[in-house]
């Protein structure tokens, strides 16, 4: 029998920190590296360089937890500081270094959509801005508002801090609704068929996952 949610329930906001890195990606790999759909796509499997991107932003200090009265973590919204490049720089490859083959599909998509799309085009007077990277919640605390009160969170700290704007990038049709819903609005999408390599597309996620989205919410 499904359970379900536990709306009673008081869940804390807070920081997330190094110390809790271990919890974190537990709760990734038991709920989004599984059911993110390019993981799924390409059938990734385990991935020990996917786990260390999605830690490398902690020490930003910018991502938030959702634990619940047992002191567990249930959800999570993974963010990171985004600093204007320096326009003289030479553009980093993510795929370049990336050892796993099928990872590096995902890593050349990043850096494809780099190569098109500056967020700080849009935001030239920003000399930092937020990007946020993941959110994950447990199945169980799903329809509870947990991904809400963690995106607030997040806006409320570029409001103390005067991080003018926020940056997501939707590879999942669900979670750009849940961030249009937060009141996002798109700024750049590219469709999975338009995305080649070798003369190929690489990248055939079910439906309804089509493209993959940049979304942002100035404060």
């Amino acid at each position: 029998m499904e359970k379900k949610p536990k709306v009673t329930e008081r869940i804390i906001i807070e920081r997330v920190t190094e110390k809790d890195a271990v919890e974190v990606i537990a709760l990734l790999k038991k709920f989004f590296f599984k059911d993110e759909p390019l993981n799924k796509a390409i059938d990734l499997g385990e991935c020990k360089e996917l786990e260390e991107y999605s830690l490398k932003c902690i020490p930003d200090k910018c991502s938030f937890k959702a634990v619940n009265t047992n002191g567990k973590i249930i959800g999570v919204f993974l963010n990171g500081i985004l600093k204007k490049p320096d326009p003289n720089a030479e553009p980093i490859s993510l795929a370049e270094k990336c050892a796993h083959k099928k990872f590096k599909i995902i890593m050349s998509l990043m850096d494809y959509i780099d190569s098109k799309f500056n967020i700080f085009d849009l935001y030239p007077n920003a000399d930092t801005i937020l990007d946020g990277k993941i959110v994950s919640v447990d199945d169980e605390y799903r329809g509870c508002g947990i991904a809400g009160q963690l995106t607030e969170a997040t806006l409320d700290y570029l409001k103390q801090n005067n991080i003018p704007v926020m940056h997501v990038m939707c590879s999942s049709h669900f979670s750009a609704r849940v961030m249009e819903k937060l009141g996002f609005h798109e700024v750049y999408s590219l469709d999975y068929n338009d995305f080649l390599i070798n003369g190929e597309v690489v990248l055939k996620p079910e439906p309804p996952h089509k493209s993959c989205r940049i979304l942002v919410k100035e404060v």
